[in-house]
């Protein structure tokens, strides 16, 4: 549990620092965030708009759940520092897929995911475990990543 509870908030913290601002520093919390990071050449699915308000505040997930600086091993990440794209550490990696259990195989505990799998893991890892707790969250594609009009 602890182990995805990391996972879930290395995952998280990548889609809050796609946007490239610094919300931290400024003390200012954007309700809807779309996540659209340049790191992706080819993103075939559409650009999440990830409600920040409801994950922060509704459902009570700390800040460094999403957001991180690893050393060491640990986050040292703390409220006010700045919130970098996630692209800035996970690189995309073409032979990422669109599936939860590839990214968990190929990014043992540990081990920083690349960009596609960050997102997915923390995302999808998150819901998923909302999920078993009787819980409504998002677990499939389209429900994050609307069709295009």
């Amino acid at each position: 549990m602890k182990t995805l509870r990391l996972i879930m908030g290395v995952l998280a913290i990548g889609a809050l620092l796609a946007i490239g601002s610094t919300i931290a520093m400024s003390g200012e919390v954007p309700a809807t965030i779309t996540i659209k990071d340049a790191g992706f050449s080819a993103c075939k699915k559409t650009a999440v708009s990830f409600t920040h308000e409801k994950h922060f505040k509704d459902m009570n997930i700390a800040c460094t759940d999403c957001h991180h600086d690893y050393q060491q091993g640990k986050n040292v990440w703390k409220e006010g520092d700045p919130v970098k794209k996630c692209s800035e550490c996970h690189k995309e990696n073409a032979a990422e897929k669109n599936s939860l259990s590839f990214c968990t195989k190929a990014y043992p505990a540990g081990k920083a995911p690349g960009l596609k799998c960050a997102y997915h893991m923390n995302c999808i890892g998150c819901h998923k475990a909302v999920k078993k707790e009787g819980k409504k969250a998002p677990t499939s594609c389209t429900k994050c990543h609307p069709k295009k009009k």
